[in-house]
């Protein structure tokens, strides 16, 4: 299964980003831990390069991804030019705190009176940006929700004096070039219920916590995992917890969503789908297409901004 998500809201609000990111210092990117990789942009990215500007990658859900994957991530991104990573929870006040320190290090020249840091928050759908931006602001100025794409415009809001905050609705890209990352997407619940089929998802989930992470599953539904594929241990899972349909067969579907809920949760335990190494691997084997799946409004944007040299401006 090919997994595709890009309703016509993301078109215009990746239109607005690419403008607004002329008068913004600063991207904050907020990745999921569990796959920092897989749940970054490339049309966040390729704009961002293209205007020069620097990028502080959130790492968030960190209280649910393997922290030796994470602090492998970490190494990761803060060893490339212009990238400053950071794995939190935007759930915790203390973690959220540090954000504005942060953003004053990697841009000292701003956050003054006469020339307020102008920070533009971005990400996937549902990786956490909503809950971010309210933290931050210390009260609720953006919808909080289980679903992706509860954001749906761009809003510009104030972080005591010297700050600027501006949130964009989450944003996934017009064509996803690895089919896992799909899944991993699908599986972290960042693709819209109507773009996946559950079952698929879940088996290929089982997949990767069958090779990463067997003793969790035995761990959560008691059940030995000998002689058993991803598809399998969904059978299992159905069998253990009693899912039955009409006429006694096991009842694949709730089984899926019940091992699909407990990921997301964190009820296996802190996982991470996904690793620099792994994803090197991934990249090495992978035969690219001719087509980079971006829309040619952002490509015409990128051309046009080729050999650019970053202009300071002061104005707001």
């Amino acid at each position: 299964m090919s997994i595709q998500w890009f309703p016509g809201h993301m078109n215009a609000a990746r239109k607005k980003a690419a403008e607004a990111m002329e008068s913004t210092d600063l991207v904050i990117e907020v990745l999921d831990s569990r796959i920092p990789q897989a749940s970054c942009n490339p049309m966040v990215e390729q704009i961002r390069a293209a205007r020069q500007r620097p990028c502080l990658k959130i790492l968030n859900k960190a209280d649910l991804s393997d922290p030796a994957a994470t602090k492998a991530w970490l190494d990761f991104y803060n060893a490339q030019k212009n990238v400053h990573a950071v794995a939190l929870s935007c759930k915790k006040p203390a973690d959220v705190a540090r954000i504005p320190l942060l953003a004053q290090k990697i841009c000292p020249h701003r956050a003054v009176p006469t020339k307020p840091l102008r920070m533009m928050i971005m990400g996937i759908p549902n990786v956490g940006k909503s809950t971010l931006m309210n933290a931050l602001l210390k009260k609720r100025v953006a919808n909080v929700g289980d679903e992706p794409a509860v954001t749906k415009t761009q809003q510009r809001l104030y972080l005591g004096k010297n700050m600027i905050l501006t949130d964009t609705p989450g944003m996934l890209w017009p064509k996803i070039e690895h089919p896992t990352d799909g899944l991993m997407l699908a599986a972290c619940h960042a693709v819209g219920v109507n773009a996946v089929i559950e079952e698929e998802v879940a088996v290929f989930l089982a997949g990767q916590l069958l090779d990463k992470y067997p003793a969790a599953i035995s761990a959560r539904y008691k059940f030995s995992l000998d002689g058993l594929d991803a598809v399998g241990v969904v059978e299992n899972i159905a069998k253990q917890r009693g899912f039955r349909i009409k006429g006694g067969d096991l009842d694949f579907e709730k089984a899926s969503h019940t091992l699909l809920l407990d990921f997301r949760s964190g009820a296996l335990g802190r996982m991470s789908l996904e690793t620099p190494d792994s994803r090197a691997h991934l990249l090495a084997n992978y035969v690219e297409e001719p087509s980079l799946g971006l829309s040619r409004s952002v490509q015409e944007f990128l051309k046009t901004e080729e050999g650019g040299e970053r202009q300071e401006d002061d104005e707001d």
